[in-house]
C-alpha cells in the first residue's frame, strides 16, 4: 500500500512547531531510533527488522547461528507489534530476546569483520529521505542522537552511517556495545542492555555527549514502536514532536499508533513530510 501520513492532532502539532520556529535552531535536538526508523522497514517488500537480518541470511558465523536467530525472531517480533500484548509483557519478552540473542552471537563467536560484512550488505539501506535529513541537520548544527536497541551495537550504526557518508559530526550514538578481545571477537555485552522496550530506562544524561543537548529543550522524536518514546525519559523538555513509522501490521497498531504519535508514516513511508516540517522549523520566524 502507497504510505499515509496520519496527523492525530492538527492543533496541537501546529502550536508546537510554531513554537520550536520561534525559539530557534538553537533550542533543537533529534532524538531517532535507528533499525526501521532510519534505516527502511522494507526490502524488496519484505520487512527488514534490523541490520543484523543480514547474518541471518548469509551464514557469517557458526553454521547453526542462522536458524537459532531466525527462530527467536520469528517467536518474539509477532510479541512485539501484536497490539493485544501489554507494553509491561513486550518489554519482559524484549528483555529474553536481547538476552538470548546476544548470547548466541558470542557463541557463535561474532567477530568485529562480521559486522563490517553485514553492514556492507546492499540489502539494507537508508529510509529515503534520512541523508537529505542529516545533513540539514549538520548544516545546521543541530544534534542528532541515535538511541538504538540494535544486536549488533553501536560499531555498525558507526560503520554502517559511514558507509552511507552520514557519520557527521552532529551525529551522537547511544547503543548496545561489545568487549572485544585484541582478535576482534565478541566476548560479552556491556551492561545495561538497551531493548526495544526499556528505553525508558536509558536516560540521555547518562552520555557524555548530554552536554551537547541539554539546553536545547525541543526536541523531534522518531521512532517505529511505541517503546521508542521511551527515548525522551527524564529528558526535561519545553516542546516534543513525536514521529511514528507505522511500518508492520499498520490496520492493527493504527490506533495505538494515532494515541501516542503526533506523527505517523505508513508503509515505509519516506521522510519528505519530515524534512519539510524540519525546513519551517529552520526558517526565521515571521
Amino acid at each position: 500500500m502507497p504510505a499515509e501520513i496520519i496527523i492525530p492532532n492538527q492543533e496541537r502539532l501546529t502550536q508546537a512547531v510554531a513554537a520550536m520556529r520561534a525559539d530557534g535552531v538553537e533550542s533543537l535536538h533529534i532524538l531517532a531510533d535507528f533499525d526501521r526508523t532510519l534505516t527502511g522497514g522494507l526490502i524488496n517488500g519484505q520487512e527488514t527488522p534490523s541490520i543484523i537480518s543480514v547474518l541471518y541470511d548469509e551464514n557469517y558465523l557458526t553454521p547453526d547461528y542462522g536458524a537459532k536467530a531466525r527462530a527467536l525472531a520469528e517467536k518474539y517480533r509477532n510479541i512485539e507489534t501484536d497490539p493485544a500484548v501489554s507494553p509491561a509483557d513486550k518489554k519482559q519478552a524484549m528483555a529474553e530476546w536481547w538476552n538470548l540473542h546476544f548470547d548466541l552471537l558470542i557463541n557463535s563467536h561474532l567477530k568485529i569483520n562480521d559486522i563490517k560484512q553485514a553492514c556492507a550488505s546492499r540489502r539494507i539501506g537508508l529510509r529515503d529521505g534520512v541523508a537529505e535529513f542529516i545533513k540539514t541537520l549538520n548544516d545546521h548544527h543541530i544534534p542528532l542522537v541515535v538511541m538504538s536497541a540494535t544486536g549488533l551495537g553501536e560499531e555498525s550504526i558507526k560503520i554502517f552511517l559511514a558507509r552511507e557518508k552520514c557519520l557527521l559530526d552532529n551525529v551522537y550514538i547511544a547503543a548496545n556495545a561489545f568487549n572485544w578481545d585484541d582478535q576482534g571477537q565478541a566476548l560479552s555485552v556491556r551492561q545495561p542492555i538497551i531493548t526495544s522496550y526499556n528505553k525508558d530506562e536509558t536516560v540521555l544524561d547518562n552520555f557524555p555527549f548530554f552536554d551537547q543537548i541539554k539546553n536545547r529543550r525541543n526536541v523531534l522524536l522518531l521512532g517505529d514502536s511505541i517503546g521508542d518514546l521511551g527515548m525522551i525519559t527524564g529528558f526535561d523538555y519545553k516542546q516534543l514532536v513525536s514521529i511514528g513509522f507505522l511500518n508492520a501490521r499498520v490496520e492493527a497498531n493504527l490506533p495505538q499508533f494515532k494515541a501516542n504519535f503526533d506523527i505517523i508514516i505508513t508503509d515505509d513511508g519516506p521522510l519528505d513530510y519530515v524534512n519539510q516540517l524540519l525546513q519551517s522549523i529552520i526558517k526565521n520566524p515571521a
